[in-house]
């Protein structure tokens, strides 16, 4: 598991039958510090994100086990939205170029 910012959707007109109405979107992999860490991967959505929220990526096994219809095949799926890092940390938006978890609703 690790993090990553969501940089942009991705638009598939054809996907497996358990992927029907599961978002993808891009994320460039982070590390706790908000330093870019490799190149980006395509995830899919399981928690609504947007355009530079901060999130937690799984891979493999779990990616497939953490969407709706189990065993689909995928590499990477988002299963949460990060609002902050570590005990008593400032939330990520004050601390990282991501957006504002107040703005979207979120705790902060």
């Amino acid at each position: 598991m690790f993090l990553g910012r969501v940089i942009g959707t991705v638009v598939a007109t054809q996907k497996v039958p358990g992927l029907d109405g599961v978002r993808m979107m891009l994320v460039q992999p982070i590390t706790e510090a908000g330093v870019d860490l490799g190149g980006a991967v395509v995830a899919a959505d399981t928690t609504q994100a947007g355009p530079g929220d901060v999130v937690h990526l799984t891979s493999s096994r779990e990616a497939a086990v953490s969407l709706p219809e189990p065993f689909v095949p995928v590499d990477h799926a988002i299963i949460a939205i990060v609002d902050a890092v570590g005990d008593g940390l400032p939330p990520l938006a004050s601390s990282w170029p991501a957006g504002d978890p107040a703005a979207r609703g979120g705790v902060s």
